[in-house]
């Protein structure tokens, strides 16, 4: 199987830092491959709060991920504090992508480059929906 590729944005819309607990760390003494989706989805709810969002209300509409990619570029360690970079992309009738550079606060190196595919969703009637223009606007806005 070929190795994963996530072609990263040079530009990013937030920042956020989060510090590795040693609930993090596997048997390996390292971050964890499932902290480090955990660590995605802590940094994605602070990027849309910035928005005034929420994964259940964007523009009154929810979100779910439809995919996820993960490229491991270091190691981690309990204490260390984890810069995550955050932009989106690849805009699609349905939703778009976010980007995620995780890196080391202190050595400034990167530790995992991310990538989710996110569509909107009506939780009311269970069913994909329309990206809203309101959101791709509010966030390009900004880059």
């Amino acid at each position: 199987m070929a190795r994963i590729k996530i072609d990263m944005p040079d530009n990013y819309l937030f920042s956020t830092v989060m510090d590795v607990r040693i609930s993090d760390i596997n048997y390996a003494n390292h971050l964890s491959n499932d902290s480090v989706l955990s660590f995605v989805h802590e940094s994605r709810t602070r990027f849309l709060r910035q928005y005034g969002y929420t994964e259940l209300d964007v523009e009154g509409l929810g979100i779910i991920m439809t995919d996820s990619a993960i490229v491991y570029k270091a190691e981690g360690f309990h204490g260390d504090q984890i810069q995550i970079d955050i932009t989106v992309g690849d805009f699609n009738k349905y939703g778009c992508d976010i980007f995620y550079l995780m890196t080391n606060r202190a050595t400034a190196v990167e530790i995992a480059h991310v990538k989710t595919g996110i569509v909107f969703f009506n939780y009311d009637a269970r069913k994909v929906v329309g990206l809203p223009e309101a959101f791709r606007a509010n966030l390009l806005k900004e880059a």
